[in-house]
């Protein structure tokens, strides 16, 4: 097993990395901003290095900081947890090139899967379903990109390659607005993500977005733990998740599943995974793949029994999986809410002191958060503070949990979205299941 592990992230997640570390008697190395030095994780890792200010740029991207913390500290390998550099294949290079071990997939898959169009490409050739689209990057040439949008049929999307967190997106329902639309997206994604390529694909009118979470190791096994459902979202940030998903079938899930872990072998994955598909008639369309664990994990964990991060380390460290396809048995429902330090009406973040903190319990609850009475959270990061999940027997059980708990819990000093959330978890149609992506946006009044 890996003796010292470098957690290159901050919050929940570095708390989260940390934990699975314990448990495996792994030592722990914090790295932090200067805004960071109070988090829970930097109090009770092992050791600590400070890497530059606030700002992310100069510390949590600082790649050539986080390398000289791992070789001061003597560490063995680097988790990225998610966010920040988890899917920056130069990162990962440079974590190899400099003798230690990257907890993720090698570089190369990375970047296969980082650039939406090569993703694309790999998907089919290993027989994932994808929506109708361009086949490859769009040219300058107007007449051809009018000729690829007509044969897909408005409406279509155009779509950056290098995009992600709902980023560099622009739907055109007519003819009139595609050579604009190009345009635009492309000076989004090369403000955004330095690089300005653009492809199209068919936009589904009223999708659900599900996701598979895969585990592979270096020895050619791969499992899938089922699926997740992550339609209940805003501005394409998702707010709740759940497992399984609502109305899919055993056989679906089989399907999709083999499928996943067929094109895992097909492109030599390596880790933890997910899968993102748009459903939509019955169908599944592949989107994109996300190289790193989520921050929707626990609901697969709850409702599998199994430990996400522990296998990354245990991957990592050159063991075999210890699941097998047939161990995962699907048990009761998970929900997650993301619990956010924000106006639960404006959205706008509002960071400052936790003056007053109840974490909830009772059977099948469990709470992910780093916050503390007397924490202050800073203004310079994601505004997610933490995260509860709900288990029980029937969705409904779960859901029933989670009401309970999110009337429970208390968070003073700041506002944060508990209200919407318990709005959401006590409305009649995401009680009923199976929402689309749109559910929560055209229910607050917000066009999408």
């Amino acid at each position: 097993m890996l003796g010292k592990v470098l957690i290159a992230n901050r919050g929940e997640i570095a708390l989260r990395i940390l934990r699975a570390c314990r448990e495996l008697g792994i030592k722990v190395v914090a790295v932090h901003s200067e805004a960071d030095r109070d988090l829970k994780h930097v109090r009770l890792a092992d050791e600590s290095v400070c890497i530059g200010p606030a700002p992310s740029k100069e510390s949590y991207l600082n790649i050539p900081a986080i390398i000289s913390s791992a070789e001061v500290t003597d560490s063995v390998a680097i988790h990225p947890g998610y966010g920040f550099l988890s899917e920056n294949a130069d990162f990962a290079e440079k974590v190899i090139q400099s003798g230690f071990v990257f907890i993720g997939p090698r570089p190369e898959t990375i970047r296969l899967m980082g650039d939406k169009v090569s993703a694309i490409e790999a998907m089919k050739k290993a027989g994932i379903p994808c929506l109708p689209g361009s086949d490859g990057p769009l040219s300058e040439n107007y007449d051809e990109n009018l000729k690829i949008a007509r044969r897909i049929g408005f409406p279509i999307i155009i779509k950056a390659a290098g995009g992600g967190g709902g980023r560099g997106m622009r739907v055109v329902h007519s003819e009139a607005n595609l050579p604009s639309a190009i345009t635009l997206t492309r000076g989004e994604a090369a403000a955004a993500f330095g690089n300005d390529t653009v492809y199209m694909e068919k936009f589904l009118e009223n999708p659900r977005h599900i996701e598979f979470q895969v585990l592979a190791d270096s020895h050619g096994n791969v499992v899938h733990l089922g699926e997740r459902d992550c339609s209940t979202q805003r501005r394409h940030q998702k707010v709740i998740e759940e497992a399984p998903a609502p109305g899919i079938t055993e056989e679906q899930r089989h399907e999709m599943g083999e499928r996943c872990v067929k094109a895992c072998q097909e492109i030599g994955y390596l880790g933890a995974g997910t899968f993102e598909f748009l459903y939509q008639d019955g169908q599944f369309y592949f989107i994109e793949m996300n190289t790193r664990v989520q921050v929707e994990h626990p609901v697969t964990e709850m409702v599998t029994g199994f430990d996400i991060v522990k296998e990354q380390l245990r991957i990592a460290a050159g063991e075999p999986l210890s699941i097998r396809q047939e161990d995962v048995q699907l048990r009761g429902h998970a929900v997650e809410c993301r619990i956010n330090a924000e106006d639960p009406q404006s959205f706008i973040p509002c960071p400052g002191v936790i003056e007053q903190f109840h974490m909830p319990g009772g059977p099948g609850i469990r709470v992910e958060t780093h916050i503390y009475n007397g924490y202050r959270v800073p203004p310079y990061y994601d505004s997610m503070i933490g995260k509860l999940i709900a288990h029980g027997e029937t969705r409904s059980g779960a859901i029933a949990r989670a009401r309970m708990a999110l009337q429970e819990m208390v968070i003073g000093g700041i506002k944060c979205n508990i209200p919407l959330l318990l709005d959401i978890i006590n409305d009649t149609a995401f009680n009923a299941g199976g929402q689309n992506i749109h559910y929560l946006e055209q229910k607050l009044g917000l066009k999408h």
